[in-house]
């Protein structure tokens, strides 16, 4: 981590020209905040994710997520999604639970369709973001910002903050640091605003930056990588977040990094699939925790 990196992200506001004002995230300051599993952890020591993602028209961005979220290490994925995603998903990755128990996050709305208010999965959102636990919305489960009760990130694009704001999609595009700042104010959650540059907003003023993504990442299923990447991090660190305002900002910031040094990774210059993202995720990792 760079000698002051978690004090050097606090802002006290955006002028003019509002991407100079965000500090960029490196990956020394990734590297601090991966956690290392120690001599005493077990499963659940080591993080729980529960995911609801994934629908009928998009099963696989369930499988994407959850096989993200278990290369960058946490004790147990907890799936809640619909059946056909659910089966999909144990079929890629038999270690994960269907069905109840204690979360320390949950990772909601990947791959889901906006207008269909969550489908069959809209009672179990409805009951994890009234948990209090931390929570990544993401694609389908917007609307549920209004309902969370513990420390929140969105992960939208520009068009889908245009949605959730009201604002014009054009004018984020052209804006994107000073449109994520403007909406972690008035919305009170954490923005993570994905592109080639992404701006992660925090209400309190924590303003990041990074950019270390190869532009062959821009492919489907990208963001539902990025959503498992968030939510292992979320997951491991849910202690932290109850102390730590900043700290979910960091930890977007974090996911962003492995996010995009691991399409860089699959590429090798060329181009790549979700699936070989996620399989160099592990390598990133390793090499993130040398600099340490």
């Amino acid at each position: 981590m760079s000698e002051d990196a978690t004090t050097r992200t606090t802002g006290t506001g955006l002028g003019t020209g509002s991407a100079a004002r965000y500090i960029h995230w490196t990956a020394g300051d990734a590297a601090a905040h991966i956690a290392v599993p120690s001599e005493g952890d077990d499963k659940y020591s080591r993080g729980v994710l529960g995911v609801i993602t994934g629908s009928i028209q998009y099963p696989g961005a369930a499988v994407l997520g959850v096989e993200a979220a278990l290369r960058t290490g946490l004790g147990m994925v907890r799936y809640f999604g619909p059946e056909r995603a659910g089966d999909l998903v144990l079929a890629r990755r038999p270690e994960v639970v269907l069905g109840n128990g204690r979360v320390q996050a949950w990772l909601i709305g990947s791959g889901m369709d906006a207008n269909a208010g969550g489908g069959d999965s809209a009672e179990a959102m409805r009951d994890a973001v009234a948990q209090s636990v931390p929570v990544i919305l993401d694609g389908g489960a917007f609307d549920l910002v209004t309902s969370v009760t513990g420390p929140t990130i969105i992960t939208p694009h520009f068009r889908e903050l245009a949605r959730v704001v009201g604002g014009d999609a054009a004018d984020i595009a052209r804006d994107p640091g000073r449109a994520a700042a403007k909406a972690a104010k008035s919305l009170g959650v954490t923005v993570l605003l994905k592109g080639y540059t992404t701006y992660i907003a925090a209400p309190d003023g924590t303003y990041l930056s990074t950019k270390v993504a190869p532009t062959w990442l821009a492919t489907a299923g990208a963001g539902d990588a990025l959503g498992g990447i968030l939510g292992a991090l979320v997951a491991t660190h849910a202690d932290q977040l109850a102390a730590d305002q900043g700290m979910l900002a960091r930890l977007g910031a974090t996911a962003s990094v492995i996010h995009g040094l691991a399409a860089e990774r699959a590429s090798a210059g060329g181009p790549l699939t979700v699936l070989d993202l996620a399989a160099a995720i592990p390598a990133v990792i390793a090499e993130l925790l040398a600099q340490m």
